[in-house]
């Protein structure tokens, strides 16, 4: 089974990171039904390493204000729901109601570092499942770095000690009007060998 083009288009083709929202609302339904998509995404070991929290109301907002780059503060601020995408990197303790192999829990709480690598890496795959997730149903997605993760932590994360990687912003977009930036030919960034 294949995608028709116009999933492909809804995906990637014609999909644009947005430069402005409209003030069309996010309802809580949708950022759940995201939620159910993302969640189905394949994970190292299914270990589903990723956390988000969805801050739609601007006092939520407002507390990340700090943290912000100067120049996601407008992002951020006029997007109906900003994601913090994190990861846990207890992930591990969850294995045995996700049907991991039971002998991986103990790699982990073995190695710290492995821990964090898996968690990492395996949330940051999970954050571009909800890109995409939230493009099939028909939201606009702004990833953004340029914040203070240890800022984003102490106000949102602190009492579940997840680690912040991301910022997604996620909305209806205004249309773009600027041509697509350029992206490397397959030859520039792929090897076949």
């Amino acid at each position: 089974m294949s995608l028709d083009e116009n999933a492909l288009d809804c995906l990637f083709q014609k999909a644009r990171t947005p430069e402005k929202w409209t003030d069309r609302p996010v309802p809580e339904e949708t950022v759940r039904a995201l939620y159910d998509l993302v969640k189905l995404g394949p994970t190292s070991g299914n270990g589903s390493p990723a956390r988000f929290v969805f801050l739609s109301s601007q006092d939520a907002k407002e507390r990340l204000r700090d943290a912000l780059s100067a120049g996601n503060v407008e992002k951020v601020m006029t997007a109906p729901v900003v994601v913090i995408v994190g990861h846990d990197p207890l992930f591990f303790e969850y294995f045995s109601r996700l049907g991991a192999d039971p002998d991986l829990r103990s790699w982990f709480a073995a190695d710290v570092g492995l821990a964090e690598e898996t968690a990492f890496r395996n949330g940051t795959l999970e954050g571009a499942y909800l890109i995409m997730a939230a493009r099939a149903l028909g939201l606009d997605a702004l990833p953004m770095s340029g914040f203070d993760a240890a800022i984003v932590e102490d106000t949102f994360l602190t009492g579940e000690g997840w680690r912040a990687n991301f910022l997604i912003g996620l909305g209806y977009g205004e249309p773009v009007e600027t041509p697509r930036a350029a992206r490397l030919a397959f030859d520039e960034a792929c090897r076949i060998l």
